[in-house]
Parts: C-alpha cells; sequence; structure tokens
C-alpha cells in the first residue's frame, strides 16, 4: 500500500467520523470499506480478477452469514438494508465500465455488466437458500470453514496457485503458458479467512450472539485492517461498532502519534532497511560474512518496522473511527526469551492460533493420559508454529522456519523446567546479575529469532542451507 493509500484512508476515516454521527457511521463504514476492498486490490494479469476477486470476499462474508443466521433474520430490515447498501455499491463499482476504459475504482476496467448481475443474483440466492432453507449446524459450518481453508491452501501453495491461475487463464481466454503461481493476489485473503473462521467457530459453539449482516461485512473487511491485521474478534469489535469512543482532542492528539509513528516506520526507517535487507537477490551478490550479518539483521529490523508501522496506522486510524484496534506488537526483541518473543510479536495471530488450536489440542491430548508432559508440549508447540509459518505461505522455507521456532520454544520450556529454578537462586538478590541474565537471554533470543528469517526472507531451501554456511564462513 503506497504512502498516497493510506493517506487519503487516514483522511477518510476522519471524514467519516465528523459527516456521519450515530447509527449512520456504520453505514458509511461498510461502503467505504467495500470501495477500499476494490481500490487497494492490485491489478492482476488474469483480465478482471482485480474485479472478481474483491467479489468473491464480499461473497463469501454473505454465505458465512447464511450458515449460521435463522430465517427469522431475513425479516430484519436491518440485514435487507446491509445487504442492499453493499451489494447496491458492487453494482455502482461495476458500472464505472461504462465510464472509463481503464477503471476508476477497480485497477482495471470491471467486466462486462451483465456478468456483474449474474455475480450479484447468485450472491443473494446463495445466502436466501442457506439462510430459509438450513438449519445452523456443526456440519454446515464445518463445510464452511473447510471452503475457507481450501481457498487459503490453493492461494498459499504456489502449485496449487499455479494450476489456478492456468486454469482461470483458459476460462479468460488467455495464454495459459503465461501462467505463474503469483498470478492470484487476493487482497488480504489471510486476515479475511481467519476473521470468518473465528466467527463460524464462536456461532457454533454459542459464544456469538446474532450476528447482523452489515455488522459481518463492516468487521471482515474493516479497511485500517483489512491488509495487515490486527486479527480482532467480532465480539469486541462490535461493542465499538455500537458505541465509538468520542472524538475528544486528546484521542486526535493520540491518533495522531500514532499515526505518525507508524508513517515515519513504514516510509522512512522500514524502506530504508529494505534496500539492504537480506533477500533472494542480494543474497548472490555478497561475499563477506560481515556484510551478510548486516544484512540479515537490517532485515530483522526492516520486517518489524513495516509490520509494526502498519499496525500504528490501523490503531491511529481506529482512534478516528472510535475503535479502540487491538495491539500487535510490544517491543518483542527487547524479550529475554523466545516464549516472552512470541507473547509479543503478532500478538493477534498468535492468541488466535492459541485460542483454536494450541489450547484445544493441549486439552485433548492431556485428556488421553497417554502421553508424558514434555511430549505434549513438544507436539503442541511444533504444530504450533507449524502453523503459523504455513499462514505466510505453504512452501518448504516456511515449515522450516515453523520448525525452527517450535524447537526454539520447547527447548526454552525445557531448560526454564530444569534449569530455571537453579537460575533464580543465583539471582536471588542480586541485581547485577539479573540484569546479565536478562541482557544475555534478549541478545541469544534476538540472534536466535535473526537467523530464522533467513527461512522467511530466502525463496528456496537451498538459498537459505547456502546463506547459513556463509554467515559462518563455512561458504565461499
Amino acid at each position: 500500500m503506497s504512502l498516497q493509500n493510506i493517506l487519503i484512508l487516514i483522511a477518510s476515516a476522519l471524514l467519516i467520523r465528523i459527516v456521519f454521527p450515530g447509527k449512520r457511521r456504520q453505514w458509511a463504514l461498510l461502503v467505504v470499506s467495500i470501495l477500499a476492498i476494490y481500490w487497494l486490490q492490485p491489478a492482476l494479469p488474469i483480465r478482471n480478477m482485480d474485479f472478481w476477486l474483491p467479489t468473491a470476499t464480499v461473497g463469501l462474508i454473505f454465505l458465512s452469514w447464511g450458515l449460521t443466521s435463522l430465517k427469522e433474520q431475513l425479516l430484519d430490515p436491518v440485514n435487507w438494508l446491509g445487504a442492499g447498501l453493499s451489494l447496491g455499491t458492487l453494482l455502482l463499482i461495476g458500472l464505472t465500465r461504462f465510464v472509463s476504459l481503464e477503471g476508476i475504482i477497480t485497477p482495471t476496467r470491471p467486466p462486462q455488466f451483465y456478468l456483474v448481475i449474474s455475480a450479484l443474483l447468485l450472491i443473494i440466492l446463495s445466502t436466501f437458500v442457506l439462510t430459509l432453507f438450513s438449519k445452523p449446524s456443526p456440519g454446515l459450518i464445518w463445510m464452511g470453514i473447510l471452503v475457507l481453508l481450501l481457498v487459503f491452501i490453493i492461494l498459499k501453495t504456489p502449485f496449487l496457485s499455479l494450476q489456478g491461475s492456468i486454469v482461470l487463464r483458459r476460462i479468460m481466454s488467455q495464454d495459459p503458458s503465461l501462467a505463474k503461481s503469483t498470478d492470484l493476489g487476493w487482497l488480504g485473503f489471510s486476515y479475511v479467512s481467519f476473521r470468518l473462521i473465528h466467527t463460524l467457530i464462536d456461532r457454533m459453539k454459542g459464544r456469538l450472539n446474532e450476528i447482523g449482516l452489515g455488522e459481518l461485512l463492516v468487521y471482515t473487511i474493516f479497511y485500517p485492517t483489512v491488509i495487515a491485521g490486527p486479527i480482532d474478534r467480532l465480539q469486541r469489535f462490535r461493542k465499538d461498532l455500537l458505541n465509538p469512543e468520542p472524538l475528544s482532542p486528546g484521542k486526535m492528539l493520540q491518533s495522531g502519534e500514532r499515526l505518525a509513528v507508524g508513517l515515519f516506520r513504514k516510509f522512512i526507517l522500514a524502506d530504508a532497511l529494505g534496500l539492504i535487507a537480506i533477500s533472494g537477490t542480494n543474497v548472490t551478490q555478497v561475499q563477506s560474512a560481515g556484510w551478510l550479518w548486516l544484512m540479515l539483521i537490517a532485515y530483522a529490523f526492516q520486517i518489524f518496522l513495516d509490520f509494526a508501522g502498519y499496525t500504528d496506522i490501523a490503531v491511529g486510524s481506529g482512534i478516528l473511527l472510535g475503535f479502540r484496534i487491538p495491539e500487535n506488537f510490544n517491543q518483542p526483541y527487547l524479550k529475554p526469551n523466545l516464549t516472552l518473543f512470541w507473547n509479543n510479536w503478532h500478538m493477534t495471530l498468535t492468541q488466535w492460533i492459541r485460542s483454536y488450536f494450541f489450547f484445544p489440542i493441549t486439552r485433548h491430548l492431556r485428556r488421553q493420559g497417554k502421553l508424558p508432559a514434555p511430549l505434549i508440549i513438544l507436539i503442541t508447540q511444533m504444530s504450533t508454529m507449524l502453523i503459523i509459518g504455513l499462514w505466510h505461505g505453504i512452501t518448504l522455507n516456511f515449515v522450516f522456519w515453523g520448525t525452527w521456532h517450535g524447537l526454539g520454544l520447547f527447548i526454552h520450556n525445557r531448560w526454564s523446567a530444569i534449569v530455571g529454578p537453579k537460575v533464580s537462586k543465583i539471582t536471588a538478590g542480586k541485581p547485577f546479575m539479573t540484569l546479565i541474565f536478562k541482557v544475555s537471554g534478549m541478545c541469544l533470543t534476538f540472534l536466535f529469532v535473526s537467523l530464522g528469517w533467513v527461512w522467511f526472507a530466502l525463496p528456496t531451501t537451498g538459498s537459505a542451507l547456502i546463506t547459513f554456511a556463509r554467515l559462518f564462513g563455512l561458504g565461499s
């Protein structure tokens, strides 16, 4: 997302808050968020995909709502208003085909209008059928979750996304030999899918009351967070949606500070470090181990500042709109061990994984009573970190990155259980010794995390292994 895009979105947040007070703010947020996912969707080499992918996002939200809603909710005029505003916005975007040959909201010209009408009718009919003729049931909800996971797997697996590109190119009468695995750049789908899965699971378990269609749409594609998070919970988000915090001078100042910090982190610091940070291209152009270490450290700070900068911008924009968006980072590189690092890095993602995977599988294994506690810890920590790795991409390098951190967390757990009490005795009543252990732990954690970024930053396992060797002077 460019600086110009961010500044326009910040201005729109302030404008919405001033012009649309009270309940009208929700509907303004709905329209602007839908416009944003089309406007921010990058141009793609497959014809009309920059229109169809955002349309599919809206369609998936409609179907998810239909899976968990009772037919009585079809009688609620508020839900009809949400449906009408969202589909009407899509219709207007489709109509821009007749205004511009290049695209006004979308990067390229929208598809033929009869196709847009057909897609909207399909969304309406499918949602209506699901809501009217099916009752919310675990079986149907799990089917919806599996569909979301299947799409996620296709997008994140290079081979499958390549096959998807080939199929779509043939449908669009384009040359399939030009297909690439990067052709399906679906804006924000990682965050959209996790928000919808959270909603489906919590509705199935009775942790959520009835959801309005408009509420679910705004929550899922809330434009300050749709691209880079954080991953909020619907229960918390609805409170701010219904009762926004007053926009006082103090809140304005707080918002301005967060926005300024975020813009500085992202567009000054992170972009500058990106020029020297380790990558698949420049790693082959440096022979010195010292320069490789410098590039690796630059990457460690670049990825943090980039991601944390976007979070600052999201939080600052949320304050303008009356939302208290959750924090995603809390000085992770200053933590003295790997467990604390992961408690403070991309916090909303790790909390999501803990809630819907780590805690359930841990409870299940403990109830079985067949495995020793250390083995349960190893299984749960390894599998959790593998899922976090695969969330970023289903490639061998992300498997190794997840394994790297899973093993690191297990080793730290065992170290804390066995050696921790002895260290506590050594440092008891000795501030200087406590400081030494804390600083050394912080340095070792930063070193471990930074080395792990090699798997994350480089495109192939071969290049990562060669880089590891060269970092320790074992390769030419």
